[in-house]
Parts: C-alpha cells; sequence; structure tokens
C-alpha cells in the first residue's frame, strides 16, 4: 500500500471560507480535497491529512500562535507516519499574510528548505510541491492578507524553479482552482472536488 502524506494548511484542513472573523467551519468528510483524491486513488492508496489552519512555512505566527511553523513541527509529523511513499507539500498561503512581509521568492526558499528537511529524516520517498492557489484582497481577510496581490507576483514561476532544482514534482493548484470571493483564501466545496481529481492524476503518475 502507497502512503501519501498531504502536508498543508487550512486548504488541506477543508476550512470553508470565512464569513467573518473568528468563525471556521469544515467542509464534510469526503468533500475535502485529500478526501476526494483518496477515494479516486482507490484502497491501494493510504491518503493522510496533515492540515493545519494558519500553518505557514518556516515562520512562528505570534499573533494566531498554536505551532504554525510547518518546518518546527515537520519531523515529528514525518517520523509519526513513516514510511511514507510521497509527500504532498502545499504551502505558502499564509507566509502571504502581511505581518510576515516575505516575497514570494522568499516563500520559494522556505518551501526548498521544508524539502531539505523532508530529506533529512530519511522517512519519505519522493515529494510532490505544490503552488498554492492565488489569493485575492477580498471579504473578511482582506486586511489579513494586505498587500498579499502584489507580494504573490511570480510565486507559481518561483516554486516551480524551486521543485526543479530539488527534483521533486511540480503541480500548479491554481491552475484547476480558484479561491472564494467570500474571503479570498479558501474554496467551496466543487473546488476541493476539482483539486482531489487533479490531484489524483498527479499523484498516480509521480508515483
Amino acid at each position: 500500500m502507497a502512503v501519501i502524506l498531504c502536508y498543508g494548511d487550512s486548504k488541506t484542513h477543508g476550512t470553508t471560507p470565512l464569513e467573518k472573523l473568528g468563525a471556521f467551519a469544515r467542509h464534510a468528510p469526503g468533500d475535502r480535497w485529500p478526501d476526494v483524491m483518496s477515494k479516486a486513488l482507490g484502497p491501494a492508496h493510504q491518503v493522510i491529512s496533515e492540515g493545519l489552519p494558519g500553518r505557514t512555512t518556516v515562520h512562528d505566527d505570534i499573533v494566531e500562535g498554536g505551532m504554525r511553523n510547518g518546518l518546527t513541527v515537520l519531523p515529528a509529523i514525518l517520523q509519526s507516519h513513516a514510511p511514507i511513499d510521497l509527500m504532498v507539500l502545499m504551502l505558502g498561503t499564509n507566509d502571504l499574510k502581511h505581518r510576515f512581509s516575505v516575497t514570494a521568492f522568499e516563500i520559494s526558499r522556505s518551501l526548498e528548505r521544508m524539502v531539505l528537511a523532508t530529506r533529512a529524516e530519511g522517512v519519505v520517498k519522493d515529494i510532490l510541491l505544490v503552488s498554492p492557489v492565488p489569493v485575492r484582497e477580498a471579504g473578511v481577510l482582506k486586511d489579513v492578507f494586505a498587500g498579499a496581490g502584489d507580494r504573490q507576483h511570480g510565486l507559481t514561476a518561483f516554486i516551480a524553479a524551486a521543485a526543479a532544482r530539488q527534483g521533486v514534482g511540480f503541480f500548479d493548484a491554481g491552475s484547476v482552482v480558484t479561491v472564494s470571493p467570500d474571503d479570498g483564501v479558501h474554496w467551496d466545496a466543487a473546488a476541493h472536488h476539482a483539486m482531489g481529481a487533479a490531484m489524483a492524476q498527479a499523484v498516480a503518475a509521480r508515483l
């Protein structure tokens, strides 16, 4: 059985578009993209969903708290689920929050560091690096992501280049999904289903 670890943020968690700050909800099981992907891949594959809302690549979040630094907790998560045939790594959206003030290039370099840290644990055979869906400065998260529209310019290309340097797989989530206009960040159920179907093909090809 192939073990696939999906390591991400609120999109992997299945957070629904926010109607107001602090009011979080989650899509039902089966409507989250890792679940959709798992069903499409079939019983010969074990899909593990490790999505934490607010998770960054390498940054501690003093506003949200709660161990949001994806690099810090990565070794424990990898060892908890070892051995892993493929890790699907999709982070970077939360790095675009105004409080972090990082560029698209820096986000790609942070993801590259996560790839290196993953390899150092010695329990993951392969990695599929996923470029996140571009955010919109809209809705209830407009102020949280102020300026993100400009800061994310070139992010997909930078991440693709990082994947090429490291010899890992690459997938552009923005090629199949757009964010909800309600908050400019999260996805509706239809988007999750589209992402799950596309990722099933990408993962099967990589395996």
